[in-house]
């Protein structure tokens, strides 16, 4: 738990007030859900828990790409494939959980498999009847393929839109291998009907309202993380890296393990929003790998203000709040709606809504400091005239007078 020491050691404001409003978040929210009567105005209804939820969730997709785009400069199209395989590896644990509650009641093999004909439990589906195994893939999948990727495309030095489209080629390539039902993950059904997470129903409102508080915190988790990555000398070479590959590179410095770094990281991040968001929503299938998915991330990172750590977080929960209403209203008009939100951000707010904020911010402060000057030399420039009617020559601040010549 973060303590007091934190807030004491001259953390950035924003940011402190941020973790302070989720942890909030996630006490209060639970509370006016199970303990607070449904016919009073206060109380928080369980279909809005589960939506903000998720909306928390995506925030901490958001994030995860902030920390490579906004502060090294690494436009990746591809996170939704380490969050969606950090939902799979939730899903196998809570498919495992099922048991003979299943359709067909076999008490190792998920539905689908028992549909398909298969005999035997495949491999990779051993151990994730442990929670603690599930959480450890979570990370470490995604993490890993993270990895792996980011150490072939660095050290080759691949940068730029060509970076970005390997990314949403990946993305694209596990889309269609998930598909597939000889892969063992469900095809295009994916993973569902999921009955208990942890022993606990996970449709009782006090298991909704405790995902939504594990979410409120892990966000707030990953928010102190990200500033403690910025604030650290290797956030300042990162930024440089952003800013200056090539001196970096000069200077000595391996930029292509700088950027490993920060994508593995940003990797495993994902991988847990994921892992938070499918128990929540109740299924896990092959359309999370929808690199139109990966480009929304960016719309939500764009719009909030990429760079900023709080950006993405409010990107991310006013557009898909704003998706929420366009979609019952206006359905068919909400990808125009999307399409036109990243248009008028890219022209008309570059750096998002955090950053015309601080620029404002920034104009507002040099007015201020320029005031208080001209407001400080007022009374030594009112001297000067006075002087001048009487003939005298007004000496400089500081200065000696001039002597008269022997």
């Amino acid at each position: 738990m973060i303590s007091g020491r934190f807030f004491a050691a001259g953390a950035d404001r924003r940011i402190a007030i941020t973790i302070a409003i989720l942890f909030g978040v996630a006490v209060i929210v639970p509370i006016l859900n199970i303990a607070v009567p449904p016919d009073s105005a206060l109380h928080v209804p369980s279909y809005v828990v589960a939506l903000v939820g998720k909306y928390l969730c995506y925030a901490l997709l958001a994030l995860a790409l902030d920390l490579v785009w906004g502060f090294c400069g690494i436009l990746s199209l591809g996170h939704g494939a380490f969050f969606a395989l950090g939902g799979y590896a939730m899903g196998m644990y809570l498919m495992r959980q099922i048991g003979d509650r299943g359709v067909y009641a076999n008490p190792l093999l998920p539905d689908f498999m028992v549909f398909l004909n298969w005999k035997e439990l495949p491999w990779f589906w051993h151990g994730f009847d442990h929670f603690w195994f599930a959480a450890l893939m979570v990370m470490l999948v995604p993490g890993l393929l993270a990895f792996v990727f980011g150490w072939f495309a660095f050290r080759s030095r691949v940068t730029g839109v060509y970076l970005s489209i390997i990314t949403q080629a990946m993305t694209y390539a596990l889309l269609l291998a998930f598909f597939r039902n000889d892969m063992g993950f469900g095809g295009n059904n994916g993973l569902t009907d999921f009955k208990d997470i942890l022993g606990f129903n996970v449709q009782a409102n006090t298991t909704r309202s405790a995902l939504f508080a594990a979410s409120a915190a892990t966000l707030a988790l990953g928010v102190f993380i990200t500033w403690r990555i910025i604030g650290s000398k290797y956030g300042k070479l990162l930024m440089a890296v952003r800013d200056a590959e090539n001196r970096t590179r000069f200077l000595g410095w391996r930029a292509e393990n700088v950027k490993l770094f920060a994508f593995t990281v940003s990797a495993v991040m994902a991988g847990i929003a994921g892992a938070l968001y499918v128990p929540q929503v109740g299924i896990i299938n092959p359309g999370e790998f929808d690199p139109a998915n990966s480009i929304e991330v960016v719309v939500w990172t764009a719009v909030g203000g990429r760079g900023t750590i709080v950006g993405p977080i409010i990107g991310a929960v006013l557009v898909n709040a704003g998706k929420s209403w366009f979609t019952g209203a206006l359905p068919e008009f909400w990808l125009l709606a999307l399409g036109g939100l990243f248009i008028a951000v890219t022209l008309l707010l570059p750096s998002g809504i955090v950053g015309m904020w601080d620029s404002w911010q920034a104009k507002r402060n040099g007015r201020e400091a320029a005031a208080d000057a001209v407001d400080a030399a007022a009374p030594e420039m009112a001297i000067a005239p006075a002087a001048i009617v009487r003939g005298e020559r007004p000496a400089a601040s500081g200065a000696p007078e001039p002597q008269p010549a022997e």
